[in-house]
């Protein structure tokens, strides 16, 4: 029996190679759509799966009113824990990586992954110890602990423990080396602890430090939870009122509220508020949308091969008949085109599996990620498909071919039976709807991301680099810190004056990368405002072409403006309601600062939120010119590249230790909406995919539908019918099924991308040209398919269909 259906499966593939291939291929693009998708989605959902204490480690985070959640905590908040009996124990910790070389032995290795922690450490986060042990690993600020990863590459074959590295300018002791067993939130190259002396100096801060809490009863937090809300609003509130001569209910309504959110480590990489960890978050967003996207993509592969199916069921309806009449039974009809269906599912799985080898590469550059097609939980959610298209797509036809009626199927008269009929079109209708839905949001996503590259930011930088600066730890060790390193900056800049192609330099405590949200108390006329607080240099308004709205920029021949001077932007300007700005006087820091100017809004963090309010000063006014990180060059347009070079020539003299390391302003800043690009991107090509299994599908059941009805067309051929009118009546059906899925498409994709476009501040309107764009496309596409095959049955013989009547 087996056999015999094998060789049936193999005279019907012989017989419609470009249907079967179809169906094939069709199958084979969804699944491997859906594999794409679950190899990103297995990897994001298994961070922090394989650490045992994921339900009982919290991390503290904090927002104020009005400002933006903040993964840093004060260190007053740790007698409040000490004495909860719910806290097992506390960890204070960067929330960032440092990157520096270790040096062992004349050899020198960067190290990208550098984390500075309590001695705990190993508690929260159990890391396989492979050498050493997780309690004397990181004891003191001596001892240190390295990845196998590191070890491999420092030691090679050598036993680290008890070995001598140098470190970010420090001598340490390798206690311990690790193996990270799975994807986690933490998952650092070195770990050091030299947060215990940061911990007990006294820092009244009140987001100093990331705070992580080992709970004992989970259900309890929220206990904790409200301690350590009372702690911010209740002493904190109370010091700083008496500081700035406020009575704690005024302070209160000055500052606003703390409110403090208690969040699991088993949350931290998908459905954080925040970015608290240094691995960062997923983008539960895009994940959501690919999911479901290629989930979508399977079903309309699925109802694409059930509509081939059914329609082909008419060439083999007599092939059915015979089978009956000889003796088969219906359940052996079911068995017949189930066992079919499987082969089909197999060969397309088989497909699919080498279109994603052979694409992976190409998948991961484009999430970043290195997903590779192992693990047991990837094998059965491949089988899981497998079942679930036998038993969606085999199932239907099977049991629909089954129940021909044997007399009606022999005498000849099933091919003009409209069984299925209606079943195949709304299949197809639903089709047309899905490939809408894509062609429209495709259409729709593209056009924002355009308006993002294209918009006016308020700033250039597209000929502007930025130059990371690493200065030796020794330097930072100076008297006066802030000085030291502004020399040390001003004779880097001197020596770049002397470079041709550089038009401008300066430098700024400003990141365009999106990371930096901080907020500075602003104090105007006893209100308080919250606003940004950024440092430049003399000319960084200039360098990065940002515009005065009033007044006027800093200048280095007024000894002033490096002390008491502030600029403000547009938007600070409407929050405080300052009708005269120039010389109105606000106060940062208990600091009395005057206002010399208005600039333009300019975007700084992302396209997701609005321009904050900012005020912007010298470097030494605020005497923080010790945190001078990069300088930014502006570049003439003439020869970039071999400026470049020659900065680089340059740098090689500056630093001997760190790789020249720079970034254009502009490609900075289009990073942070980077996540919304790779969403473009994905829906572009799954709307080219999408079209084309649509297309698969209507060009099988256009041929078969025409292929019924070749008699009648050759009877009004005889009869004169001209092509014209011939080509109107075949394809006028599939029009109406185009615009009945395109009108199905209109209320979901109206709703969904607007749901999109809320995370942009900055976004396009929803006109009704991508609807219109849509339709024409899809309609085009619909005729040029129907009315190609038309045009075909139009010039057949007519003698060849009409010679037996």
């Amino acid at each position: 029996m087996l056999l015999n259906y094998i060789k049936i499966f193999i005279y019907h593939l012989k017989q419609n190679k470009l249907f079967s291939f179809l169906n094939i291929s069709g199958l084979a693009i969804g699944i491997a759509g859906l594999i794409f998708a679950l190899l990103y989605w297995n990897d994001e959902q298994s961070y922090n799966d394989w650490n045992p204490e994921k339900e009982k480690v919290y991390q503290v985070l904090v927002q104020l009113t009005d400002m933006p959640v903040f993964s840093d905590c004060s260190l007053f908040l740790k007698p409040v824990l000490d004495k909860d009996s719910n806290v097992e124990t506390v960890l204070y910790a960067d929330s960032w990586y440092q990157k520096d070389k270790i040096i062992y032995n004349g050899k020198k290795e960067l190290v990208d992954k550098i984390i500075n922690v309590q001695h705990n450490f190993f508690s929260f986060f159990p890391f396989k110890i492979i050498n050493g042990d997780a309690i004397s690993a990181i004891k003191d600020d001596s001892s240190i602990a390295i990845s196998d990863v590191i070890a491999k590459r420092v030691f090679g074959n050598e036993n680290p423990i008890g070995k001598q590295i140098k470190c970010l300018d420090q001598m340490f002791v390798v206690r311990a080396v690790y193996h990270i067993p799975g994807n986690s939130s933490i998952a650092p190259n070195v770990i050091m602890n030299k947060m215990e002396k940061l911990v007990t100096s006294g820092m009244t801060a009140p987001f100093a430090f990331k705070l992580l809490l080992k709970i004992k009863d989970p259900s309890k937090i929220e206990h904790t939870r409200k301690s350590l809300e009372n702690k911010y609003n209740g002493d904190f509130i109370k010091r700083i009122a008496k500081l700035e001569g406020f009575t704690p209910n005024e302070m209160a309504k000055k500052i606003g509220h703390f409110t403090v959110v208690m969040e699991p480590l088993s949350k931290a990489r998908l459905h954080s508020i925040t970015d608290g960890y240094p691995e960062g978050r997923g983008n539960y967003q895009f994940l959501l949308i690919m999911m479901s996207l290629s989930v979508l993509i399977l079903i309309l592969s699925i109802v694409n091969y059930i509509n081939l199916v059914t329609a082909n069921a008419i060439k083999r309806a007599k092939e059915v008949g015979v089978r009956k009449i000889v003796g088969a039974s219906r359940g052996n009809i079911i068995t017949q085109f189930i066992f079919e269906t499987i082969i089909i599912s197999s060969l397309s799985i088989l497909l699919a599996l080498v279109i994603v080898e052979l694409t992976l590469p190409y998948y991961n550059d484009f999430l970043g990620k290195n997903l590779i097609m192992i693990g047991g939980q990837f094998y059965l959610q491949l089988i899981l498909i497998f079942i679930i298209i036998i038993l969606a797509a085999g199932i239907f036809p099977a049991v629909y071919v089954s129940n021909f009626e044997t007399l009606k199927v022999l005498k000849g008269n099933f091919g003009r039976s409209k069984s299925g009929v209606w079943l195949r079109n709304g299949m197809l209708v639903f089709q047309f709807a899905i490939a809408s839905f894509f062609i429209i949001g495709s259409y729709i996503v593209y056009q924002q991301i355009k308006y993002l590259n294209n918009k006016d930011l308020g700033f250039k930088g597209d000929q502007v680099i930025s130059v990371c600066l690493n200065f030796p730890n020794s330097d930072y060790e100076a008297e006066n810190v802030g000085q030291n390193i502004y020399n040390k900056y001003t004779t880097i800049k001197q020596e770049l004056t002397k470079i041709n192609g550089i038009e401008q330099i300066s430098t700024g405590l400003i990141s365009f990368d999106g990371s930096d949200n901080s907020i500075a108390p602003v104090l105007f006329n006893d209100e308080l405002f919250k606003e940004r607080s950024i440092a430049f240099d003399f000319g960084m308004f200039e360098v990065l072409n940002i515009k005065l709205v009033k007044g006027r920029d800093f200048d280095r021949k007024l000894a002033s403006d490096t002390i008491n001077s502030v600029i403000i932007n547009e938007t600070a300007l409407k929050l405080m309601k300052i009708k005269n700005p120039l010389g109105a006087e606000i106060r940062i820091n208990n600091k009395k600062l005057k206002i010399i100017g208005v600039v333009k809004d300019f975007n700084l963090l992302s396209p997701e939120v609005k321009v904050p309010p900012i005020v912007f000063c010298h470097l030494k006014t605020m005497n923080i010119a010790g945190n001078i990180d990069k300088v930014f060059i502006k570049l003439n347009s003439d020869n970039v590249e071999n400026t470049i070079a020659n900065i680089e020539k340059l740098w090689a003299t500056f630093d001997t230790e760190h790789p020249f390391k720079y970034d254009f302003v502009d490609k900075e800043y289009a990073r942070t909406y980077e996540a919304y690009v790779k969403q473009k991107n994905l829906f572009s090509l799954l709307n080219v995919v999408v079209i084309g299994i649509a297309l698969f599908g209507l060009f099988a059941l256009a041929s078969y539908s025409i292929q019924r009805r070749m008699k009648e067309i050759a009877i009004r051929k005889t009869l004169g019918a001209e092509t014209n009118t011939l080509l109107k009546e075949l394809s006028k059906q599939y029009i109406l099924y185009c615009i009945i899925g395109f009108l199905l498409a209109l209320f979901p994709v109206y709703y969904l991308l607007n749901k999109w476009l809320e995370n942009f501040a900055f976004r396009i309107d929803m006109t009704v040209l991508p609807f219109v764009f849509g339709f024409i496309i899809l309609l085009v596409l619909t005729l040029i398919i129907v009315l190609s095959r038309a045009y075909q049955a139009t010039k057949t013989d007519v003698l060849k269909y009409l010679k037996y009547e």
